[in-house]
């Protein structure tokens, strides 16, 4: 090799000098944010959770497992502490008195839609949920809370029957008598075909084979974890989900504008609710609305059913026994497995609902619950105030995940609730927030649909189709895991929703 030019010299030179720079200056700046949390710690706000960088602060740990970051920080400073995400101050309140100051909190003291609003808005669309006043948001809840009622729900366990047994018969992963198939996908397909042919209508349900396949994936992208703080970010995917949510809106107004114009009404769907809903002021619900509307029924109740279901299997998958319990239940409380389930017969198959009950303690699908902070709220039985600058965070799945409250709460263990009370005997108090009486329910040790005035409205609905999916599977299929394999996946949680770690693979086969 010849001798470096003087050029090359300075060139290597300078890229050092640079590198020494940049060194320096993440050393510093490390140092001073050392010691703003050494020798700065305000008497007023709860303690802050160390961190080594600002804006960062403690972003990764927290994306990277919430849970475990929550006990972390919970087994160092207590239920109530303050940590930094992407610059924002963060301030946690666990157990049963956080989730009561935050997800009761007052109007005028604590916001959701300033948090959700840049995450919903743009895949739901303007003038709906988020993107309206309160007020106007529990108007609408109403409105679709009347489409689901027990009327409604007797109407839609034969329709769902009617699209699983479809889709297992038709779909190409249950080719032959056995096989191996990576189960959310596959129940993604079930609750989204199930939960649109009930609530969205059969136009809507037919084109989910086609047209609605391709943009509801391409909405779906659109919750990012990364929207919540940079919802302009020029990603590819928000690109694709700003074109498919103006395709999805077009599509459901000329679903909308075809029934105007003399559609036979062949269900009681929530479509058919929203076209006859009229706000207190007398203003029939604009047919854009009833379209955005229906985007975020689709989008909402659709993951946390389908990640439900997708656990479920899972650990029936790692527990057979389990499973063969469910089927001799079928047997034993209906007589065969081959006739149709009723609604009725769902009320009798407590098995199930403890399977149910079980997963959403251990696999929530929301991990975390957030509220802008709009006035100094001081905390009770403390001298610390939460400033407006701050988030509040809930998080009330952690109380599912602790052994104080859950015996060995890590051990998927559906039998436990045989001997616990319903968790709605828990839920004393209620209260109209103006769509109904619903309880507020925030003291109680299991919420997997929330609280207070943001209480999941499709919980019962959510029930139902799970029942249903889980019964028919049972009916169908033995399953067990890949390879002797013990346990389940890990978690993911990269998305806004909580998820099996994918590939998930398990073995089937026909009973």
């Amino acid at each position: 090799m010849g001798t470096p030019t003087l050029f090359q010299t300075l060139l290597f030179e300078h890229k050092l000098d640079v590198l020494v720079a940049t060194a320096l200056l993440i050393s510093v700046t490390i140092l001073i944010t050392i010691a703003q949390q050494i020798l700065y710690k305000n008497p007023n706000e709860p303690p802050v959770v160390f961190h080594w960088l600002p804006v960062i602060g403690s972003t990764v740990t927290y994306g990277i497992d919430p849970f475990r970051f929550f006990f972390d920080c919970q087994a160092k400073y207590g239920d109530i502490y303050t940590f930094i995400l992407l610059g924002r101050k963060v301030t946690v309140y666990l157990g049963s008195k956080g989730n009561q100051f935050i997800l009761n909190g007052k109007l005028k003291d604590v916001n959701a839609e300033e948090i959700y609003s840049v995450l919903t808005t743009p895949v739901f669309g303007k003038d709906v949920v988020y993107d309206v006043p309160n007020a106007k948001f529990m108007e609408q809840k109403k409105f679709i809370k009347y489409g689901l009622q027990s009327g409604a729900l007797l109407t839609y366990v034969p329709l769902m029957q009617d699209e699983i047994g479809n889709f297992l018969q038709g779909d190409s992963h249950f080719n032959g008598q056995h096989g191996t198939i990576s189960i959310p996908k596959v129940m993604a397909q079930i609750t989204l075909f199930t939960a649109s042919r009930c609530l969205q209508g059969i136009e809507v349900r037919q084109k989910l084979d086609t047209t609605f396949a391709d943009l509801y994936h391409a909405l779906d992208d659109g919750f990012q974890p990364i929207n919540f703080m940079l919802p302009w970010f020029p990603l590819p995917q928000n690109r694709r989900r700003d074109i498919a949510q103006r395709r999805m809106t077009q599509i459901y107004t000329e679903i909308i504008k075809a029934r105007r114009a003399g559609a036979e009404k062949r269900s009681e769907d929530i479509l058919w609710t929203l076209m006859d809903s009229v706000y207190k002021d007398g203003t029939p619900m604009p047919d854009n609305e009833i379209a955005h509307l229906m985007i975020a029924l689709l989008m909402a109740g659709q993951h946390s059913s389908s990640v439900t279901s997708s656990w479920i299997m899972l650990h029936l998958a790692a527990q057979p026994e389990v499973m063969e319990e469910l089927y001799q239940e079928q047997i034993s409380v209906l007589g065969n497995t081959s006739k149709p389930i009723t609604y009725e017969d769902i009320q009798k198959l407590p098995l199930v609902m403890n399977v149910i009950r079980e997963t959403l303690r251990l696999h929530p699908p929301i991990h975390t619950i957030m509220r802008k902070v709009k006035n100094p709220l001081p905390i009770e039985g403390t001298n610390w105030i939460v400033p407006p600058s701050h988030v509040l965070l809930a998080a009330p799945a952690t109380m599912g995940k602790s052994d104080e409250y859950f015996p060995n709460a890590a051990k998927w263990d559906p039998h436990r609730w045989e001997c616990m009370a319903d968790p709605a005997d828990q839920e004393k108090e209620k209260m109209d927030y103006g769509y109904g009486l619903v309880s507020t329910g925030a003291d109680s040790t299991y919420l997997p649909f929330g609280a207070g005035r943001h209480r999941c409205i499709g919980e019962q609905f959510a029930y139902v189709q799970l029942t249903v999916i889980v019964s028919i599977m049972v009916r169908k299929f033995k399953l067990k895991n890949v390879d002797g394999k013990t346990g389940v996946v890990a978690t993911d949680y990269s998305s806004l929703f909580s998820r099996p770690m994918e590939p998930a693979f398990i073995q089937w086969e026909r009973r």
